[in-house]
């Protein structure tokens, strides 16, 4: 499977996508390129990092609603309505922006930023699309009892607990998941695609609270591997905000929004940076995770759209079927579109 560049008649890029498609008890359902290959989960990994919010009680202890617990999930696109809930939940948590040590950014939706431009919107720390997650941190630290300074740095608790969740769930030790400082600043998790699918592929037992049968028997928590690995009835309720909030995972015009949106209650669609990106077909018990070798994000989203149809979703979002090529005098001159399949 690749993406191409299409102008006339010829293919003039391409972008080769690596994709590993895992169902709850890590086989390996279908693929491209390469399963195992390690690279960066980015913000893909967004959900894990909320996980100990609800098993450790924070949720509950600061009355978090859904639509902030998803926005700590959300690569969000700065909207007005987003802004605002991050604001609540620090508040909620004795926090304020100052206390963000996620750096501004443009907002990611082209169409908000082009509108904060014109109103000469002041771009601060809480625009950053990765504000609810860095509130959730702090919500974290707040709970423990933990410094909310430096929440960001790998020995800092608060990166710790996120870190064992990310090894839980994924089936690596903690040990060999490669750490670096992702773009907002916290700790980003180097893994192989197919234990970032696996980690997807489990949410899809978390309604139950407890993995199938089959699960229990073959599969190990990486931490003992003497017990079974078993999902908590708690991460329920991080999938059902995301289903419940597909606007606020990112936001109108996204495609995580989109894809959401067009299948109610089948899917989650979570982008990461640098062309990766994951999702959980819900009744299928599927997790995919995929990578655009070249990092190209739009190339990713139609990656993600076209394998989700492949696995059944059908019929892809309109504007993820292909994306024209337009040169500057607004005429369309070509496209970029997936060519190829899954291999079984």
């Amino acid at each position: 499977m690749r993406v191409e560049q299409v102008r006339g008649s010829l293919v003039e890029a391409w972008h080769a996508v690596h994709v590993a498609v895992v169902d709850s008890t890590g086989r390996l359902v279908a693929r491209s390129g390469d399963p195992d290959l390690v690279t960066y989960w980015r913000s893909a990994a967004k959900p894990f990092q909320a996980l100990p919010l609800v098993a450790d009680g924070v949720v509950d202890r600061f009355g978090i609603t859904t639509e902030e617990l998803t926005l700590c999930c959300a690569s969000h696109s700065s909207e007005p309505g987003q802004i605002a809930l991050v604001r609540d939940l620090l508040a909620k948590v004795d926090c304020s922006e100052r206390d963000l040590l996620c750096g501004p950014h443009p907002p990611l939706s082209e169409r908000v930023a082009a509108d904060y431009s014109t109103r000469g919107v002041r771009i601060t720390a809480v625009y950053s699309n990765c504000s609810g997650k860095h509130a959730g941190m702090l919500a974290l630290a707040r709970h423990h009892g933990w410094p909310t300074e430096f929440y960001t740095r790998l020995e800092h608790p608060v990166q710790q607990r996120c870190l064992a969740e990310v090894g839980r769930w994924t089936e690596v030790p903690q040990n060999d998941i490669r750490t670096a400082v992702d773009g907002c600043g916290v700790v980003c998790y180097g893994l192989p695609l197919r234990n970032m699918a696996l980690a997807y592929a489990r949410l899809a037992n978390a309604e139950r609270g407890t993995a199938n049968a089959e699960l229990q028997k073959e599969r190990h928590d990486a931490h003992d591997p003497a017990r079974p690995f078993r999902v908590p009835p708690s991460a329920f309720r991080v999938v059902e905000a995301m289903l419940r909030h597909p606007e606020l995972v990112a936001g109108e015009g996204r495609p995580c929004t989109d894809m959401m949106r067009a299948h109610p209650g089948r899917v989650i669609t979570k982008v990461g940076a640098e062309g990766v990106y994951c999702a959980l077909l819900r009744q299928e018990g599927l997790g995919v995770a995929l990578k655009v070798a070249d990092g190209h994000g739009v190339a990713a989203a139609l990656a993600m759209a076209a394998v989700l149809e492949e696995l059944g979703l059908r019929p892809r979002p309109a504007p993820l079927v292909a994306r024209p090529n337009v040169n500057t005098r607004g005429e369309t001159v070509g496209e970029l579109r997936v060519n190829g399949r899954l291999e079984q």
